[in-house]
């Protein structure tokens, strides 16, 4: 605070007026600094943005000009530095008499820079500079400029003297970058950027013979830009380069709205602001510094001003601060807290009691003054852990004084609070109770189960991922006609298998398996495994017989022979036919141990085949085959959907042989190779049904009707 004084005093429109500003007073204090000023009444405070206060100076010259020879035709450069604020205003003088700045070969640039280019006898002399501001004038050291020589016609390389000086700047100022260049012939200077942008023209100047200057700066204008010196008519080249930096002071692109609230709501401020660098945003409130709470939070980089559960102390005004290193800013807001009279009281005796592991019941009496108005009550509910902002309402009705939350997170605390709604506002929130939900069981782990061998099966799992911090897993099996299971067998949560041995070939057995944490059991998942087909399996199909099958390859020769003697029969036969023009069906050629076709059954009809073939007990199946009946033809439909016409049935194409091999899965019609036989028909001018085919093997009628 500043005291009125008889150097410094207040007027009547509120503007400060320093009498005598020193930069240093004789107690140390001094004038200097950043002020800004203050406005209150009973709706609040608000504070000015602050305003930088500095006396003006002027340094020594710390760079001076120097003495220069130059041969004529050259560049002389000059300069003299001094700082000083405001900027000082540099100026030239030769031979103590100002610097013709109409001559196009002299060049002034800001920064206290003299060229002359083209040099000539008469440009020989003594250059001194002149530095001015509202607080000095000073006179740099003399220096002398000797022009030697004529013209010289000897070749030089391109060659940059001086380029440009990496610039920080503030918008709407005047850049100037000095690239000076000499050669002979004399070279020609140009300007690029290094990011490939284009420099553009508007605004862009070009001082003397080679120097660049940006009027009214903007933040487009930073980047790194290139002097390069070219030798006319080639691609010989120097390059220098410079940065631009420029900084744009802080500007609000969306300022803070006053706003109303009633007691108990939320009220949000949002301050976005914008500049370079990025500036810092602070709150303020009444002029003060506003220190965050439980209930008070600043997100997003200070640019969002979140204020919880508001009560009438927290009417106030509220202000942004945006401030950077090349200027600040300030936005303000007020928030009105509405309160009503004749409000309800808070609700009376909250009780919250778990239910389940996610469903809490919350119950509440009504207020016990003013209910006549009441519309509805909120409840307020909120994780015990999480901060205010991530707490979340849901609205009841006038004549409900209970809630039954549901969907939370297992063995997780919840706070609760209730309000009463009337048109008018709130009611104050009642007290807080804190409850937790029950722990969770671990979910079904799904299991799978393997056949090892006639004795042995393998239970597989995957535990989910919603069996939290399980302990364990629980085995059982018995057999399915016995009520006592055998069990439990206690895994440790980190392991998936499991084998069951000595188990008897002849019975069903039922697995089962759950999941179990510090809360209780889960549910089990249950399989049923039979190893009867394994033990059938091995008996339908024995493992090798070494000795035995080193006999047999004996007459594994012979057996090679006959089958391609068979085979060259079959190739004889079905020329003979193609060139009389018979048509004929070759049933099956197929050897007993291998499978060379597989009824073709379509896929509507495969899962019911399949079931016709696989639920029949495999007894019934092998006696069958083993009797050698042959098969019934109401039992072929079932297996094949295409029946065979009445002329196949007569001409007993069917075969007692058709299911003799068992199998798992697909039922196959095979025929040993000593049965094989080939079966004529008789030229059909008109077929009645020239699509039917034998159920065996398909062979379908390439030829036209009147063929032969």
């Amino acid at each position: 605070m500043i005291v009125d004084s008889e150097n410094a005093f207040m007027l009547a429109n509120g503007s400060l007026y320093v009498s005598r500003f020193q930069r240093v007073r004789g107690d140390g204090s001094s004038d200097e600094g950043e002020y800004d000023c203050m406005a209150q009444n009973h709706y609040g405070l608000l504070v000015s943005r602050k305003a930088k206060i500095q006396a003006a100076t002027m340094s020594d010259f710390h760079i001076h000009p120097q003495n220069a020879v130059v041969e004529e035709g050259g560049v002389a450069r000059f300069q003299c530095q001094i700082h000083g604020l405001p900027e000082p205003v540099i100026l030239w003088h030769k031979n103590s008499m100002p610097v013709n700045t109409d001559n196009e070969r002299y060049t002034l640039l800001p920064k206290g820079v003299l060229q002359i280019t083209g040099l000539r006898a008469e440009d020989s002399g003594i250059f001194h500079c002149v530095a001015t501001n509202i607080a000095n004038v000073k006179f740099s050291r003399e220096a002398r400029l000797t022009v030697s020589g004529s013209h010289s016609t000897v070749y030089k390389d391109p060659m940059i003297l001086v380029g440009p000086e990496n610039l920080t700047l503030t918008v709407h100022q005047t850049a100037v970058l000095e690239c000076i260049a000499t050669g002979n012939p004399r070279p020609i200077v140009s300007w690029s950027r290094l990011d490939g942008r284009p420099i553009g023209v508007e605004g862009i100047q070009v001082l003397g013979t080679g120097n660049l200057m940006i009027s009214d700066l903007t933040v487009q204008h930073s980047g790194i830009y290139v002097c390069a010196a070219n030798k006319p008519g080639t691609r010989v080249r120097r390059t220098a380069q410079g940065s631009l930096v420029v900084q744009a002071p802080a500007e609000f692109v969306q300022h803070p709205q006053s706003i109303s609230r009633p007691v108990g709501t939320t009220a949000i401020f949002t301050c976005v602001a914008q500049g370079e660098p990025p500036p810092q945003i602070t709150w303020l409130r009444n002029g003060q510094i506003l220190e965050t709470s439980d209930h008070i939070k600043l997100k997003n980089n200070n640019s969002t001003l979140s204020i919880y559960g508001i009560n009438q102390a927290d009417e106030a005004i509220y202000q942004c601060l945006a401030e950077n290193s090349a200027g600040s800013t300030q936005a303000s807001a007020r928030l009105t807290v509405l309160w009503a009279d004749g409000l309800p009281s808070p609700p009376q005796s909250v009780r919250a009691e778990t239910v389940s592991a996610t469903t809490i019941q919350v119950s509440w009496e009504k207020p016990l003054q003013n209910t006549k108005e009441i519309i509805g009550y909120v409840l307020h509910i909120r994780k015990a852990a999480d901060p205010v902002e991530m707490e979340y309402q849901e609205a009841v009705s006038k004549s409900t004084f209970q809630q039954l939350v549901t969907d939370l997170e297992p063995s997780t605390s919840y706070s609760f609070y209730i309000k009463a709604y009337t048109s008018r506002g709130a009611s104050k929130a009642s007290e807080v109770t804190v409850v937790s939900t029950l722990g969770e069981v671990p979910a079904m782990p799904s299991l799978f189960i393997k056949v090892i061998n006639s004795t042995t099966v393998q239970a597989t799992w995957e535990p989910s991922i919603k069996l939290g911090q399980h302990e364990g897993f629980k085995l059982y099996y018995r057999k399915v006609h016995l009520s006592q299971y055998t069990g439990p067998v206690l895994l440790a949560s980190n392991i998936t298998a499991y084998n069951i041995t000595h188990l008897d070939a002849s019975v069903v057995y039922e697995v089962k398996l759950l999941a179990y944490n510090q809360h209780g059991d889960g549910n089990s998942t249950v399989r049923f495994v039979s190893l009867r087909e394994t033990v059938e399996r091995t008996v339908l199909n024995p493992p090798c017989d070494c000795m035995k099958d080193e006999q047999n390859n004996k007459t594994s020769t012979t057996g090679i022979i006959i089958g391609i003697h068979i085979g060259i029969t079959c190739i004889i036969f079905c020329i003979l036919f193609l060139m009389f023009g018979y048509r004929g069906r070759l049933l099956m050629c197929k050897n007993v141990q291998e499978q060379l076709s597989t009824p073709q059954i379509p896929r509507s009809q495969r899962s019911a085949t399949g079931l016709v073939l696989n639920g029949a007990t495999r007894r019934d199946r092998d006696d069958r085959d083993l009797n050698g009946k042959q098969l019934d033809m109401n039992e072929l439909e079932r297996l094949f959907p295409a029946s065979p016409s009445q002329e196949q049935q007569e001409k007993g194409i069917t075969s007692a042989h058709s299911l003799s091999a068992p199998h798992d899965e697909t039922q196959i019609s095979t025929l040993p190779l000593d049965e094989f036989s080939i079966i004529e028909e008789q030229p059909d001018p008109l077929p009645k049904n020239p699509h039917a085919s034998s159920p065996a093997a398909p062979a379908p009628n390439h030829g036209s009707a009147n063929e032969g």
